[in-house]
This record gives structure tokens, C-alpha cells and sequence, in this order.
């Protein structure tokens, strides 16, 4: 949105807007100057009608002897000269070009037919969780009462909200096993940093090296499973200065840790150390297991996964994170608003504030709220029960074509798993973004790429995929692998063949 007001409006555009703006304001503050009061802000949909209609507002009734069109001329020029900017900008013909509604309705039109999105089919991205947005759930953003309401409104006037906040936060304790929530996090990054904040730790190593934490890398075995006696080792050895351990639940290599309970259990027995669990997985564990009950102090939730905000294209998104009661007096706080988890101890202190606004992301919290209200506990953990069958059914398929890399110990995956493509790079010169390229010529998005294992694909079908779209992505995949057979057997160019360099704009 922000880009295709930039678009429409081009330098020149936005040059005159914020003139106009500065304008109002400051012949608005030399009105309020003569009338003795306070200062308002203003935007482009100020005319100066408005700053009139606000003179007779703040003169309290007492005659007002100017007009801002009066007043107008005094206020000009008033950003000192070193201030104005002289070089150009927003060059790109981009921003040069649609300054008419219709030639920009016809250039986001473009935009979109160049689209895939999960309105033409499925999006297999891996540790995604890229499930169905539903037109329900979506609606309540587009009403005044939510999509109007301001961050820092009187609370009395938003007994709506607040009601929303307490009934989402009940429920998301509910389904996690936590005994209390912040959802000011507005982002799985801002949730990673609560959780940085609160232990303190976070959901990788990187955060927790930027709060100058030595890190300590345990291995796996030959099932993806973390090796548990690695992890009591390095606990013992380390139990004077221990401070959490990271794991993510299920695995991002897609199984089930058997032992995590056993490794929640090693950090927290005499190494007193806490345990935090990446939310990221949330959609194989709802109805059917929580962080809290495995053992997890702390956890962030991706509330633009698990529970249906989308997030295609980067955002908005929204982190809550969930804590034990021994760590809910730090959760989040906010200056202005009074926010938090639990009355804190004597001389505890929340870890301050995550976002500007009190509750993060408020107006995409009903898109949450009403997926949850709407599934209810057992619909809840249908779906994850239906995704677990969907990653599984689609494993099946596709293991007597691409090795897939790891499995649980009754050879079952979780809600996604990893095909090995690295054999390919030698027999056929074939990369991963080679076959993420070439699905696109049969209609859908690539799956996430050489993470977390570099060489591989990991897909993730969530719940929302009818049995005959995941199908078509199989035999999609099945058919890249006929292609590739091809190369392989010499009757196509290891350079020039139809993976590598085919380009459709349809397929059949």
C-alpha cells in the first residue's frame, strides 16, 4: 500500500503534500500561539476549512479575530534552509509514471496477474504454515470499530478490544499450557526479542550471541533427533552459567524429538537453566500436545502461521509469547499503557516494551481470535491432526522419487518434511532453485529452499489442501524427476534442458 502511494502521488507529489501539511500545522500553531494553547498534528486530508473550524475550538468561545488564510503568508518558509533537501529523489520511472487512479488501478492490476498466491494454489513453504486465510475471519479488520480505533485510545472507550485481548490471551494460555501472554510482540522477530528479553534468551543462536551469550551447538543423530547425552554433557559441564536451551518443537527437520520431554527435564534438574521452544511448529502440536506441558518455560507464538493472520509478502505479523508464572511479571510493559503478565515480585522488573503500540498489531488480532472461536478445541486439533496426514501422505508419495531425509522413529514425518535433492547436483547438475523454478512453470510457489539443511527442499502442506491439490503438487515433483531422469540418462543437455532454461507463462 505504501509503495503504490508513492507511486501515484511520485516525488514531486509527496514534495507538495508535505509543504501543504507543514503549512497547516504551522499556520495552525501561530493561530494557537495568539490563542494561547496547545499544538494538533495534520496530515494530506487537512484542508484549511478544518484549521479554521479548530481556531473557533480552542479560542474557547472568544471571538477569533484571524483566518488561517490570513495567517498563511507569516508561516511561510519556515524549515530552516539547511534542512531542505536539494537532491533528488525517487527517480525510478516507476514513480514517474501513475499519478491517475486508472493508470494506477492498470499497473496494480499487472502487478497481480504476475502473482501466485494461495489463491491460484498451493504454497508448500516449509516452517510456513501457509494455510488458508479465511474471508470470515477477515472481515472484522475491515470494521470501523476495529479498523478505526486508535493505540492509545481511552480503554473505557474500548471495552471491545479489551475484551478480545483478555479472551485471545485466555486462549492461546489454553492451547499452549502457559499461564500468561503478552501480545505486544508485533512480529516473530519481536517475539524472539521478548523472549530474549524475558529469560533472558532467544529462538537462535544469533540472538542470543547479541546479548553476549557463548553458544553452544549440540548435534543430532542420524534421524534428526538432538542427542540427548550431548545435551546432559553440555548442561553438566556448563551448569554454573547456564541460562536456556533453544529447541524448536517438532524438529524443523520435521520429526517428532521422542526424547524432548527427557531434554526439557536435563536443563531444568540441577543445571537450572530455562527451557525455550520456537513457536514456529505451533501446527503439529494444537489439540494434541502444548510447550507448556512438555516442559517449556517460554515460547513465542507465529500468530501469522499457526493461527491464520496472512503473511505473504512479509507482514504484518504478530509474536505473542507465553510464559510460565515464574516469568510472567516480565513480560512486556508499556509506558502509557499499563500492560504485562502477573503482579510482579519486590524489586522485579518487566524487560520494558517490544512495540510502540501497547498490543503489538491489534487490528489483525481479530483474524486470530475468530479462526480459534470459529474451529473450537476439537476443530483445533482436526487441523493438526489433517496437516500431520497431509505432510505424511505426501512424504509417501514421493519416497520412491526423492530420498526424504528424515523421518520419526515409527518412520512417520511431523507437518513437513525435507527432500534430499544434493545426489541430483552430481548425476544431473540439478540445484534446488532449479526444480523450485521449474514447479513454478506448473503453477506453484517453490518450497522453502536449501534450509535447514542446505540442498533440500522442505514442504509443508498444512491442513488447508484438498487431497487432489496435493496430488497435482506430487505429480508435479514426480514429473520434474522424469525430466531429470532425462539428463541423467544423457537424452538431455546437463545445461540445456527444460529445467534450466524452459520458461511457459501456461501450463497443462
Amino acid at each position: 500500500m505504501a509503495a503504490m502511494y508513492g507511486v501515484y502521488h511520485g516525488p514531486e507529489g509527496l514534495k507538495t503534500i508535505a509543504q501543504r501539511v507543514h503549512g497547516l500545522a504551522a499556520t495552525f500553531a501561530a493561530g494557537l500561539k495568539k490563542l494561547g494553547t496547545i499544538t494538533v498534528s495534520f496530515d494530506e486530508t487537512t484542508a484549511i476549512e478544518d484549521v479554521d473550524t479548530l481556531f473557533k475550538v480552542f479560542s474557547l468561545g472568544k471571538p477569533v479575530t484571524f483566518t488561517a488564510a490570513s495567517l498563511a503568508p507569516e508561516v511561510q518558509n519556515v524549515i530552516p534552509s539547511g534542512l531542505v533537501r536539494e537532491t533528488p529523489y525517487m527517480t525510478h520511472p516507476i514513480f514517474n509514471s501513475f499519478h491517475t487512479e486508472h493508470e494506477l488501478l492498470r499497473y496494480i492490476s499487472k502487478l497481480q496477474s504476475k502473482d501466485l498466491s494461495l489463491c491460484h494454489s498451493m504454497i508448500p513453504l516449509g516452517s510456513c504454515a501457509m494455510k488458508l486465510n479465511a474471508t470470515t475471519e477477515m472481515m472484522p479488520v475491515t470494521w470501523p470499530a476495529f479498523a478505526d480505533m486508535h493505540p492509545f485510545a481511552p480503554t473505557e472507550q474500548a471495552e471491545g478490544y479489551q475484551e478480545m485481548f483478555k479472551n485471545l490471551g485466555d486462549m492461546l494460555c489454553t492451547v499452549t499450557g502457559f499461564d500468561s501472554f503478552s501480545l505486544q510482540p508485533n512480529a516473530g522477530a519481536a517475539g524472539e526479542y521478548a523472549g530474549l528479553m524475558v529469560i533472558p534468551h532467544g529462538t537462535n543462536p544469533a540472538s542470543a550471541a547479541m546479548c553476549g551469550m557463548k553458544i553452544i551447538t549440540v548435534g543430532t543423530d542420524a534421524k534428526g533427533n538432538i542427542n540427548i547425552e550431548e545435551v546432559r554433557k553440555a548442561a553438566e559441564a556448563n551448569k554454573d552459567k547456564l541460562s536456556a536451551l533453544m529447541v524448536t518443537y517438532p524438529s524443523t527437520h520435521g520429526v517428532y524429538e521422542e526424547g524432548i520431554d527427557e531434554i526439557c527435564k536435563i536443563i531444568h534438574d540441577n543445571n537450572g537453566g530455562q527451557v525455550y521452544m520456537d513457536g514456529a511448529n505451533m501446527n503439529a502440536q494444537v489439540g494434541l500436545t502444548s510447550p507448556g506441558w512438555i516442559g517449556a518455560d517460554v515460547c513465542h507464538l507465529n500468530l501469522h502461521k499457526t493461527f491464520c493472520i496472512p503473511h505473504g509478502g512479509g507482514g504484518p505479523g504478530v509474536g505473542p509469547i507465553g510464559v510460565k508464572k515464574h516469568l510472567a511479571p516480565y513480560l512486556p510493559s508499556h509506558p502509557v499503557v499499563g500492560t504485562g503478565g502477573l503482579p510482579a515480585p519486590e524489586k522485579a522488573e518487566p524487560l520494558g516494551t517490544i512495540s510502540a503500540a501497547p498490543w503489538g498489531s491489534a487490528i489483525i488480532l481479530p483474524i486470530s481470535y475468530t479462526y480459534i472461536a470459529m474451529m473450537g478445541s476439537k476443530g483445533l486439533t482436526d487441523a493438526s491432526k489433517i496437516a500431520i496426514l497431509n505432510a505424511n501422505y505426501m512424504a509417501k508419495r514421493l519416497e520412491s522419487h526423492y530420498p526424504i531425509l528424515f523421518r520419526g522413529v515409527n518412520g512417520i514425518v511431523a507437518h513437513e518434511f525435507i527432500v534430499d535433492l544434493r545426489p541430483l547436483k552430481t548425476t544431473a547438475g540439478i540445484e534446488p532453485e532449479d526444480v523450485a523454478k521449474r514447479l513454478i512453470d506448473y503453477g506453484f510457489h517453490g518450497p522453502t529452499m536449501s534450509w535447514p539443511v542446505p540442498g533440500t527442499l522442505m514442504i509443508e502442506p498444512t491442513e488447508s489442501e484438498s487431497k487432489a491439490e496435493l496430488d497435482r503438487f506430487c505429480d508435479a515433483l514426480i514429473s520434474i524427476r522424469e525430466e531429470i531422469a532425462e539428463i541423467e540418462k544423457g537424452n538431455a543437455n546437463i545445461n540445456n534442458n527444460v529445467i534450466k532454461v524452459f520458461c511457459s507463462t501456461s501450463f497443462e
